[in-house]
């Protein structure tokens, strides 16, 4: 698919980040978008910079509040997409909805842990089920599964858990790989591609909680509060020692220089994305540092989730890893 004017896609977790520049991107090039979220105050926000930035003639966009891990919520996605497009093919599809959370099989909450593997993998899987017929009824179509380099590095260094995130990210992973074949075999028009983003300047950071929690508050709760003491205090520092507004400040710092402070934009995440799957690449790596991970944990994949390893993809790589994990990804 070396063209997107004329064609439908669904975006899933268009309200912000990747999702948002991937649906602006479309547009821009003349594809009409139907985008899905939890949030409708984000979709209404992508509209808009879509609106602004120009909305070429014949092609729209719309916003349908879903829950990606809640299959009938994505049927229903479906059917009113297709009716306000008045289209029975999908072009395009790009499972890209995620949230970080539920770190620890161990410690953690059973129903953040399951929460976040659902939305990551289950969105994923749900999303591929519930479009595949209208993707097939196209001439050619393209399916786009986000996984991330936590589907071939499940760690955030020696100090995090990150079992669900990292679990849902290779479930992504392979599951796409798989598909490769079964296309192949019985739906070849229709391709696919696993994107695997590094650091990405994203609101994953600050989003998640409030996804997991169901609030658009961005004050933590007393219990968020004792969990970030917590994961403080594995990290070696003395967390009662820290009043609730520093490490409320410290939070919001943090998810700051996630979104700000990343090597590469959302805007350009979505450019190589959409450069892949003209290209018709089905691994799709985003970011200097994805690929330089991917060459360490390939050169020494006995050692990867030792602490020595770790130090060294730090200082490669350059990730704040432990900046990131006490927010993003826990």
């Amino acid at each position: 698919m070396k063209d997107f004017a004329g064609k439908f896609a669904v975006v899933t977790g268009g309200g912000t980040g990747m999702g948002r520049e991937l649906a602006r991107q479309l547009i821009a090039e003349g594809c009409s978008v139907a985008m899905c979220d939890v949030s409708d105050r984000n979709m209404q926000e992508t509209i808009a910079l879509c609106t602004a930035d120009g909305v070429p003639q014949g092609a729209r966009i719309t916003a349908h509040v879903a829950d990606v891990s809640d299959e009938a919520a994505l049927v229903r996605f479906r059917d009113e997409a297709m009716a306000a497009h008045e289209m029975d093919r999908l072009h395009l599809l790009f499972n890209n909805a995620g949230i970080g959370g539920g770190g620890s099989m161990v410690v953690d909450d059973r129903a953040e842990w399951e929460r976040t593997f659902n939305v990551c993998w289950g969105g994923v899987y749900y999303g591929v089920r519930t479009f595949l017929p209208a993707l097939m009824a196209a001439d050619e179509a393209h399916i786009v599964n986000t996984s991330s380099v936590n589907g071939f590095w499940a760690s955030l260094g020696p100090h995090v858990s990150h079992t669900a995130y990292a679990a849902a990210k290779f479930a992504v992973k392979g599951f796409t790989e798989a598909l490769i074949t079964d296309l192949r075999l019985n739906a070849p028009h229709v391709k696919c591609s696993v994107v695997m983003p590094g650091h990405i300047g994203t609101a994953i950071a600050g989003n998640s909680r409030k996804v997991i929690r169901g609030t658009e508050d961005d004050t933590l709760s007393p219990e968020e509060l004792a969990r970030a003491r917590q994961r403080i205090g594995r990290m070696g520092m003395d967390a009662d020692a820290i009043p609730d507004s520093a490490i409320q400040a410290m939070m919001a710092e943090q998810a700051r220089r996630f979104l700000e402070d990343a090597p590469m934009t959302a805007a350009a995440a979505a450019t190589v994305i959409l450069d892949g799957v003209k290209a018709e690449r089905w691994r799709i790596l985003v970011g200097d540092d994805a690929h330089r991970m991917d060459a360490l944990v390939r050169a020494d994949p006995e050692n990867a989730y030792e602490p020595a390893f770790f130090e060294v993809l730090a200082k490669e790589v350059g990730w704040q890893l432990n900046g990131i994990a006490s927010n993003a990804r826990d």
